[in-house]
């Protein structure tokens, strides 16, 4: 297959769905994170943790205007293969790998869309193995596969790309620890202060309950918000399957920021 076809092939996987009702939105800085949902920062089960955690009180400060304002970005700096990894790499033919769709709306604290947000993403391949030079993992590079990608959420705070899944793969956390398949996320918002980066999981995968990262997080609710469900109805007949990941900024429903509790 021509890498540089057009991908007329990635279509908007939305149907017609009736959005809640939200309440307009308040004046002046961002709900705060709700944080007896967050797993604790010193978690030893997790050891990365360890050095990472801070050993002090975190501090609280109001929301400035350089955190409630901005960054503001354009179409124009996105390329037409940024939200599709299966082309956007591709060299000789399309990745190994089952081919996905990823789909959803980035979300304020009200449950409104935020609108002309950066998503970007990436992962490993369908082997679990990452396109960088510290990643030794055996697993073979796929040489039409970069990983990473990039869109922006349309006016209802929609996003979607094409990619495919990726594999679990060893880490040296214990002897025999796994991370369950996943794809890594930076939202901005419409803020500095709601950035976030965060990793979604596959509905059904097995090493969910056993991650030492995963284990650390107290509150199901909080859990199952990063566990992506599948979207029979987003799929695209003998082509690829779909799962819908809706992401929340802040406030009581905010997705769990990755790997500390500090708040986004």
């Amino acid at each position: 297959m021509n890498a540089q076809a057009p991908i007329a092939a990635l279509q908007d996987p939305r149907l017609n769905r009736a959005e809640p009702f939200a309440p307009p939105l308040r004046d002046g800085g961002f709900f705060q994170r709700d944080r007896s949902i967050h797993p604790p920062a010193h978690a030893p089960g997790y050891k990365s943790s360890v050095l990472r955690s801070p050993r002090q009180a975190l501090l609280s400060l109001e929301n400035s205007i350089s955190e409630i304002t901005g960054p503001v970005f354009g179409h124009n700096g996105l390329g037409p293969l940024d939200n599709d990894l299966i082309r956007n790499y591709a060299k000789e033919g399309d990745p190994v790998g089952e081919r996905i769709i990823v789909h959803g709306r980035v979300l304020d604290e009200t449950g409104r869309g935020v609108p002309n947000t950066l998503v970007e993403f990436w992962q490993a391949n369908a082997g679990g193995r990452y396109r960088h030079k510290k990643d030794t993992y055996l697993a073979p590079i796929d040489p039409n596969f970069g990983g990473c990608g990039r869109a922006l959420t349309d006016d209802t705070g929609y996003y979607y790309f094409r990619t495919v899944k990726p594999g679990p793969y060893p880490w040296r956390n214990y002897v025999n620890s796994w991370r369950p398949a996943h794809i890594h996320f930076s939202v901005f918002g419409s803020g500095f202060a709601q950035r976030l980066i965060t990793q979604m999981y596959f509905e059904g995968d097995p090493l969910i309950p056993v991650c030492p990262i995963l284990t650390t997080i107290p509150d199901k609710d909080a859990l199952d918000r990063l566990v992506a469900p599948l979207d029979l109805n987003a799929s695209t007949p003998f082509d690829s399957l779909a799962y819908r990941f809706d992401i929340v900024l802040r406030g009581a429903r905010s997705t769990y920021f990755e790997n500390r509790t500090a708040g986004n």
